[in-house]
C-alpha cells in the first residue's frame, strides 16, 4: 500500500513544478534608481592679479606737474579667470580708492593722497562696475553659467581736489565677487 501512495504524491509534485514553470514566461525585472546632485558653485581659477600703474603724477614744470596723470589709470587692465555652474549666478564689483599708504594723514590744502576711479569687470559678456568714490559694492549683475576670463578695466580716474599728489606708495583694490545665488527649496 505504501507504493500506491508514493506514486500519486510524486505525480502531484511533478504537476505543481510543471505548472510553476509554465507560469513563468516573462523575465522578472527590478530597478535601482541612481541619484546625485551638483551644488551651485562659483570659483576663481586665477583669483588675483596686480596692476602696477607706476608713477601716478604728471611730469613737467607747468601748472599740471605733480597732479594725477589720469592716463596712467584709465585703460589699465588685468584679467582674472573663473566659472559659475548655476544659471542664476551673479557678479559684483567693488572698487576701493587708490590711496597713499605711506602718508596716511589728511593732506594739506592743494594736495591729494587718493585717486578715485571706476572699475568694470566683464564675465559672460555682462559688465559689472563700481566707482571708488562711493563706499560699498556696485549693483550685482546676472552672469549665469559661464567659464572663462574676467577682464577688469579701470577708467574715470580723478582726485578729490585736483591737487598735487602727495609723495608715497599708493595702493587700491578691486574686489570681484561671483555668487552662485543658491536658493532654498529647489535647484537652479
Amino acid at each position: 500500500m505504501r507504493h500506491i501512495l508514493v506514486l500519486p504524491a510524486a505525480a502531484i509534485g511533478f504537476a505543481l513544478c510543471a505548472q510553476g514553470a509554465a507560469a513563468q514566461t516573462a523575465p522578472a525585472e527590478g530597478e535601482v534608481t541612481i541619484l546625485g546632485q551638483v551644488a551651485d558653485r562659483c570659483l576663481f581659477t586665477l583669483p588675483s592679479k596686480i596692476i602696477d600703474l607706476g608713477e601716478l603724477s604728471l611730469p613737467g614744470t607747468d601748472g599740471s606737474a605733480g597732479r594725477l596723470d589720469p592716463a596712467k589709470v584709465n585703460g589699465a587692465t588685468e584679467t582674472l579667470e573663473g566659472w559659475c555652474n548655476g544659471t542664476a549666478a551673479t557678479m559684483t564689483v567693488e572698487a576701493l580708492p587708490i590711496s597713499n599708504i605711506t602718508f596716511t594723514a589728511a593732506p594739506p590744502a592743494g594736495f591729494d593722497s587718493t585717486v578715485n576711479y571706476t572699475a568694470t569687470a566683464t564675465a559672460n559678456s555682462v559688465d559689472g562696475s563700481d566707482g571708488s568714490a562711493s563706499p560699498g559694492a556696485g549693483t550685482p549683475v546676472s552672469v549665469g553659467m559661464f567659464a572663462g576670463t574676467i577682464p577688469v578695466v579701470l577708467s574715470a580716474a580723478s582726485t578729490p581736489g585736483g591737487g598735487i599728489m602727495v609723495a608715497g606708495d599708493y595702493q587700491g583694490l578691486v574686489k570681484v565677487t561671483l555668487a552662485p545665488n543658491v536658493t532654498t527649496g529647489g535647484t537652479q
